[in-house]
Parts: structure tokens; C-alpha cells; sequence
């Protein structure tokens, strides 16, 4: 299996209100997509459309650290300005996913609602426009907990398997694997973001030539219940 992985360039600013898919299809056209395509796409933009949107008021550091506890379903631990933070979604992460990255001036942008929603939104519209399905990854930027640097996960999914399960296969010596399952919609979320940047304005991505199984998976699948949690 080989991946092609295309940029969607030209897509402007998104404002609340606007309609993601449609913002997204001239720059698909371009691509000339085809069945077995997908697409990932920042949640900033979701956001955006989705007014996820909160207007500074007072001083940054304490608006923001009240917005963080305003939203979290709890917090679990803080250093200096930094929180980290379980969201109602299940995600643990710095601010609870609270971002100024690549957001208007005076303003923070929040995570999706419904992420899981807002891609089966996106894809639902992109199938009424092409005629095929075109499975969605929306997807954020996360810290690791045992590694440096950061790195794309997926927090929204349509039309696809988030985990690809190997438990129970074989490897290439024929030990059975018991206990490997592929994060595939984080891979694949990482893999986007190479084409897309922190700073180049590119919101969305097309991936060609990924195999693995589709079906009605949701990010939520991805969330390690906090009693298999060692760390917690």
C-alpha cells in the first residue's frame, strides 16, 4: 500500500455560519477525488463555521484560564499556565483543546461541540455533491505524554475505523499478536498535517490510496476508559 497525500490549497478565511463542505469543494475539484479517497480537515475551521469562537475579554492569561475550567469535565494537573484538562469529549489535553493558534485577533477558539457529528456533517454533504462517500477525519494538535514535540490526532471521524484490531493475527515469525491495535485515524490525521502546516494556511488535506476498513467508527472509539488508564 502507498499513500498520496494532497494539500486543498486556497480556501480563504471560514467564519461562523459557513458550510464546510462547500468551502472545501472547489479545492476538491481540483484534486479530482475519486472512491476510496478521505478527507482530513482541522477542527479550527469546523470550529470557526461552528462558532466555537470566544472573544478575549480582560487579561488573556486569567480569561483563558477560567474559559479552561469553564469547559473541562475535570482537570488533571497544572503546572505554571499550563492545565491539563479532561474535555467533555473524553480527551485529555493542554487547555482543554482552548487554542489562539490561526484564530482572529481578541479571540480563542474552542473544539467542536461534537466533533464525531460535525464530521459525518461534512461527509454527508460531500456525498450529496460527488455521488461517493468520502469518509471525514477532523482532526487537533496534542502534546504526548512520555515524548516530545506534538502531533495530529484525529477527535472527529465519518466512514471510517478509527483502530485497525490485529489481536488474534499473526506476525511474519507466526506468534499471534494479543494485544496490537493500530490507532489508524491518528496516523492518518499526522500524516495530513505534513501537507498542511501550523502556519501555511492549509486547513484540509486528501489522503489517496489508504486500504484499511471502512465503516461507522467514531473518534470516541479512540478514548482509553479511565479504568484501563495506568496513569490516572
Amino acid at each position: 500500500m502507498s499513500l498520496e497525500i494532497h494539500p486543498l490549497l486556497d480556501i480563504g478565511p471560514v467564519d461562523a455560519g459557513a458550510d464546510i463542505a462547500a468551502t472545501l469543494t472547489p479545492a476538491l475539484h481540483a484534486l479530482s477525488p475519486r472512491l476510496g479517497d478521505l478527507l482530513v480537515v482541522t477542527h479550527k475551521i469546523v470550529s470557526k463555521a461552528e462558532g466555537a469562537v470566544r472573544e478575549i475579554r480582560g487579561n488573556e492569561g486569567a480569561f483563558k484560564k477560567a474559559l479552561v475550567e469553564e469547559v473541562a469535565r475535570s482537570i488533571i494537573r497544572r503546572r505554571g499556565d499550563l492545565i491539563i484538562a479532561e474535555t467533555k469529549h473524553g480527551f485529555v489535553c493542554a487547555n482543554a483543546g482552548i487554542d489562539r493558534s490561526n484564530a482572529a485577533p481578541g479571540t480563542m477558539i474552542l473544539l467542536p461541540d461534537d466533533p464525531d457529528r460535525s464530521a459525518h456533517r461534512i461527509r454527508m454533504k460531500l456525498l450529496q455533491t460527488f455521488g461517493f462517500d468520502i469518509p471525514v477525519i477532523i482532526s487537533d494538535t496534542f502534546g504526548r505524554p512520555w515524548r516530545r514535540g506534538l502531533t495530529d490526532v484525529a477527535i472527529g471521524i465519518s466512514g471510517l475505523a478509527p483502530i485497525l484490531d490485529l489481536v488474534g493475527t499473526t506476525d511474519w515469525a507466526g506468534r499471534e499478536l494479543e494485544a496490537t491495535e493500530i490507532a489508524v485515524a491518528d496516523e492518518l490525521a499526522t500524516a495530513a498535517d505534513l501537507v498542511m502546516g501550523k502556519a501555511a494556511g492549509i486547513p484540509a488535506a486528501l489522503i489517496r490510496g489508504y486500504q484499511g476498513p471502512r465503516d461507522e467508527g467514531r473518534a470516541s472509539e479512540l478514548v482509553r476508559p479511565v479504568d484501563e488508564d495506568l496513569f490516572r
